[in-house]
Order: C-alpha cells, then structure tokens, then sequence
C-alpha cells in the first residue's frame, strides 16, 4: 500500500530549519501531517515550525528537534524523542534532507577537514536516520523514505575547474542506497517505499550555511582559486569574505526553482509514486544530456552547452 495523502500522516523531516527542508514542513503540515523536525539549529526551526504552525491544517502537531544527523547515537535518541512526542509506534514519512556542501578537493590535504565533514552530512546522515526510523516506517501500514540526493548523484562536477568530490562521492551514495533500498523493501516490506530526489540549482541557503559551518578558512580559499587559474592577490580578507557571501547570496536568490517549488514537486513525487524525482529543468536536462553522452560530461564543451541553454549560471567558468 502506498502513501496516496498526506492527512493523518505522521512524517519525520531532517535539516527541517531551512530552505526545502523547511518547505517540506510547512506544506506537510497544510496538507494535514503530523511532523517532527530536526535540524542543529534551534532558532531557524523554531522559526520554520512557527511558519508551518500557521499554515497547519486543524488539529495538527508540529514537533521541533535538536540532532546531528553524523551522530548516530543522537539519531537513535532523536527517533525515540519522536515516538514519545507523537503518541505512536510507527511513522510514514521519513525525508533524509540534510546536507551541506564543502570538501571539494580529495587531493588537497588543507581539505580533508572540511571533506569529511561534508561526507559525513550528506551521506552517514542518511545512513544513521534510514536505521534509527526504519523499524518505525516498517510498523506503518504505509510508509515512504524519501532521500535527497543531487544533480551531483549522477555528474560529479559543478564545471570544470571546479572539484566537488566530497559532496558528490555521498551524493552518489545516497543515489545507490535508495536504489537498493528500493529492492530491499520490495522484499521484506513491500508497503514502505523508497524515493531518490535529485535536485538542480534550487534557491536555498545551503552554500551560506555550508560557509558557516566549516567557517570562512581564507587562506585556503586563496589556494584553491589560484589553483584555478583565478588569483586573490590584489585582495584583502575581508574583501574575499565580502565576494565569498555576495556570491554565496547570488546563488540563492538568482536560482531558477525556489524551495517552495521544489518542495511541492518533491510531495506531488511521492504520492504519485515516482522513485526517481528530478528537480527543476536543469535537472531533466543535465540528466538526459549525461544520459545521452557520459564520455563527454567533464568536458569544457558539455558544461558550457549547459550554459549556453540557460541553465547553471550561477556556476563559475
């Protein structure tokens, strides 16, 4: 049986304080789920429980909560929180959302902090909620994982010039997880379905918030740009600082899907039972471009047909 509505559901959302994660809230809460929300930061959920509190259908509870997804006792723990704060022995809906971006190079030694601090978000965070919850998405008599993975699940680059190996490499992880997930479950628990989401360029805050988290390491930004070809010589710190988040803002506010949409796209995908959800134009066409020519998909000339078609602007040359 399948998750056909999203009224009476009980559905749990990671890194629910901002962008999609935060749109999956307040429109699973207007469509008359019950959620549980976690992200690190406290303020910005509490903010998104607010936002989703006032657009709730009647009678729906809406429960915020403090987890580091790398942490798997903290995950066990926050499972539990949730089967306490909303009376029940199962959920329907988990959505593995949180991620941050950094780590871009595996050969850069300066990098291997902030690698395997990316890995761990994106992928090991996916990893420790599918097995604190999946007794719980069992025990349902309909259940979905939703799993975000990326454009970046199935073409490892942001343009050339521009490694992106650590984000990419659990990306893809999670890809392959939810595809085997999929086989899985129509096994042993045939009523719980998986879904991978592959996002294009959506207009969150993830590169703002990817900045805070591993912190503004100027230094290395100057190396890692020079490496390109893209010298900061003539600049200062605080002017790099000041082009890192202007640029950072830019991607944002200039990308061509808002989380909102997105959101509803990913929602509108599970009840119709897609497993596979693409996300925005450049995501069909990133897809199918890859798709119709894997050798060439690192080259130059296959990203700057991209751009020449509209998409990914954002991304440096």
């Amino acid at each position: 049986m399948a998750v056909t509505e999203f009224a009476g559901r009980i559905a749990v959302v990671t890194g629910g304080g901002t962008g999609m994660g935060r749109e999956l809230v307040c429109q699973l809460a207007a469509a008359g789920a019950r959620v549980a929300a976690c992200d690190l930061n406290t303020e910005t959920l509490a903010q998104a429980a607010d936002l989703a509190g006032s657009q709730a259908a009647s009678g729906v509870r809406i429960t915020t909560h403090q987890c580091d997804v790398t942490d798997a006792d903290a995950v066990a723990a926050f499972a539990a929180e949730v089967a306490v704060a909303h009376e029940t022995d199962h959920i329907n809906l988990l959505f593995n959302n949180a991620g941050i971006g950094g780590g871009g190079s595996f050969v850069i030694d300066d990098q291997r902090e902030a690698w395997d601090k990316t890995f761990d978000v994106c992928w090991h965070g996916v990893l420790n909620c599918a097995r604190a919850f999946m007794d719980l998405l069992v025990r349902s008599d309909a259940g979905a994982m939703v799993n975000t993975s990326s454009i970046n699940g199935f073409w490892a680059t942001v343009g050339p010039g521009f490694p992106h190996t650590s984000y990419c490499a659990a990306k893809f992880a999670v890809k392959g997880f939810t595809e085997a997930l999929k086989v899985d479950l129509a096994v042993h628990a045939p009523h719980v379905s998986a879904h991978v989401v592959m996002p294009g360029h959506i207009g969150t805050s993830i590169a703002l918030n990817s900045t805070e988290a591993h912190g503004m390491d100027v230094p290395l930004l100057r190396k890692t740009m020079a490496a390109r070809g893209v010298p900061l010589d003539a600049l200062s710190d605080d002017q790099i600082e000041v082009l890192v988040v202007d640029r950072n803002t830019r991607f944002r506010d200039d990308a061509p899907t808002t989380a909102a949409q997105a959101a509803q796209i990913i929602l509108d995908g599970v009840l119709t039972g897609q497993w596979r959800i693409l996300v925005g134009d450049d995501a069909h066409v990133i897809d199918n471009n890859v798709r119709a020519d894997p050798e060439s998909a690192y080259e130059p000339e296959f990203f700057e047909a991209l751009r020449d078609a509209g998409h990914l602007h954002a991304f440096g040359r």
